[in-house]
């Protein structure tokens, strides 16, 4: 990964290597937890549910069980950490804890930009000296950032004409030419030689931005880079994103240009992201919508499959020798399907076995080199109950829940989930029915948790070691 030999960073790392392992010797843990997924898979669902539940949890309900189960027993109080001195923002739990309190309650609005939020969780020690000792302290710093933005980690390893390459590929095939066609004309129209004339390179830069959209809001792709073109944050568009794709045989001052941008671009995000805040972060939750994916079709589900891969490869970084020497890196990724509850328990597992396919990792646990993967299937917040529906005279199992579109109670068959990424023939048939569904009204204090499936079984997977 670029940048990894900075001796700067190696000795801002190796700082942070003593310092976890200062506080573990004294029972005040750290873990830190990114939470990110592919565009509008439910990550600011994902994380109201988990401090909502986990604050719960500190008050004695069970909430999450399977996380109770590894920690023992032991923990005792969940409280968040007072805000310090951090520039970012915070994660805002109670406001979006307030939307879904509403009549009729509301999902929560989606991530834009970086925001951050601490819990500290109090167990009891295992020592026979606990009594002693007293109580342990682990803190958990969750970090919120938009899906779009993982889309880059896997640039950071390419130049740019490797990027150029891949990626011009892919918008030459399938529906995406259509979707792409004006800024593909666009290109095969420069000039030999094309000069580095602002009015080309801002024309290129909105055309190509342009096709970005096409794809990910009419098709539903999500390999789509860089991310920061379709969420740029706070900071809004810069001239370092304006440059595109251009084919190998291109030269000229345009050429050089984007090349250059390009560079600056993939330099700026290590530098001021990944660097800084990613590589701080030792436990990573990807969010997948594959229901979603397959509700688009074979291409829409394709280039999810592309994009996670890509991702998954990217991820697997840490547990070098760099890492082992100076403490840092990801150590456990868990990758998630969304919204399992928008089909019925017996396909659940399918749901997984289908997710652990697209990221080359079987179902459960398994470890590359050092990162412990695991595979699951989740609903944020559960908005359906199983159900029986008939089809074509015969039972099959069904969900229930509350359509957002008319406010009325439904039962939907959604179809059946393939164990492994479809045949062609799977495509030639309507596959799936993806309603969207009113997410239950809560308490907006949280106090009993929020109603959910899977998230215990996610977060010991991620967090279970240390507590």
């Amino acid at each position: 990964m670029s940048g990894l030999l900075d001796p700067f960073g190696l000795l801002r790392d190796a700082a942070y290597g003593a310092e976890r392992l200062g506080r573990s010797l004294i029972g005040q843990d750290r873990i830190r937890l990114a939470v990110t997924g592919l565009t509008r898979a439910g990550k600011t669902v994902f994380l109201t549910s988990l401090l909502a539940n986990l604050l719960a949890a500190g008050r004695g309900r069970r909430t999450l069980p399977a996380l109770e189960e590894v920690a023992g027993g032991r923990l005792r109080v969940v409280r968040p950490v007072p805000a310090g001195l951090e520039g970012l923002p915070r994660f805002d739990v109670a406001a979006h804890l307030a939307a879904l309190a509403a009549d009729p309650p509301a999902w929560p609005a989606r991530t834009e930009d970086l925001s951050t939020l601490e819990l500290e969780l109090e167990l009891d020690r295992q020592s026979v000296l606990a009594g002693l000792l007293g109580t342990r302290t682990v803190t958990l710093e969750l970090l919120d950032y938009p899906g779009e933005w993982l889309l880059d980690l896997p640039m950071l390893a390419e130049d740019y004409a490797q990027w150029a390459s891949a990626t011009l590929a892919r918008m030459r095939r399938g529906p995406r030419a259509e979707a792409s066609a004006e800024f593909l004309a666009f290109i095969e129209s420069l000039p030999p030689g094309a000069p580095a004339e602002e009015s080309l390179v801002r024309r290129g830069a909105a055309l190509y931005r342009d096709s970005l959209r096409a794809c990910r809001d009419r098709l539903g792709f999500r390999f789509l880079q860089p991310g920061r073109l379709l969420n740029p944050g706070p900071r809004g568009e810069t001239p370092l994103m304006w440059f595109f794709p251009l084919p190998q045989d291109a030269r000229g001052g345009l050429a050089t240009l984007v090349a250059e941008r390009h560079a600056a671009y993939v330099e700026t995000q290590r530098r001021e992201f990944f660097e800084p805040y990613f590589r701080r972060f030792e436990r990573q939750a990807v969010l997948v919508d594959v229901l979603g994916a397959l509700h688009a079709g074979k291409e829409a589900f394709e280039d999810t499959a592309e994009a996670l891969a890509a991702i998954a490869n990217a991820l697997r970084y840490g547990g070098g020798w760099l890492d082992r020497l100076t403490g840092v890196g990801v150590s456990r990724v868990g990758f998630v399907a969304t919204k399992a509850d928008h089909v019925p328990a017996r396909q659940r597992d399918a749901l997984a076995a289908l997710l652990g396919h697209l990221v080359a990792a079987p179902q459960g646990r398994a470890t590359h080199a050092g990162v412990t993967t695991s595979v699951h299937a989740l609903a944020s917040i559960r908005c359906t109950e199983d159900d029986v529906a008939t089809l074509e005279g015969r039972p099959v199992a069904a969900v229930r829940g509350v359509l957002l579109s008319n406010r009325r109670s439904a039962k939907v068959y959604p179809g059946e989930i393939p164990l492994r990424p479809p045949e062609p023939g799977f495509w030639a048939h309507g596959f799936f029915e993806m309603p969207e569904f009113q997410p239950p009204r809560l308490d907006a204090a949280g106090g009993a948790g929020v109603p959910h499936l899977g998230l215990d079984t996610l977060l010991a997977a991620l967090i279970g070691d240390v507590l």
